[in-house]
């Protein structure tokens, strides 16, 4: 139930910045050269997009499978620690 509340909140977030950004960028002018203003309007829209993408990436579940993997390596690796412990403890013993 968690998960679902904090997709909907990614969700919700996602489509704001959206909006803000199809609202915003019709009135951004870059026609009249450098200017400051257009310089703000850039950088604005380069932050919105940053916000949208770190919503996607959450939202798509990137974090979830990286968690798994790692997961896996360290399940893996609990394996081979616990294979190798009994070895040892024989060459440690027989010393």
């Amino acid at each position: 139930m968690k998960k679902k509340k904090s997709k909907l909140k990614h969700l919700t977030y996602l489509l704001i910045a959206l909006g803000m950004l199809v609202y915003a960028l019709p009135s951004i002018s870059f026609a009249g050269g450098f200017s400051w203003a257009s310089l703000f309007g850039a950088v604005w829209a380069g932050f919105a997009l940053l916000i949208i993408g770190s919503h996607l990436h959450i939202l798509i579940g990137v974090d979830e499978a990286k968690q798994k993997a790692l997961d896996e390596i360290r399940k893996e690796k609990l394996n081979q620690w616990q294979l190798k412990w009994p070895e040892e403890q024989k060459s440690h013993g027989g010393a």
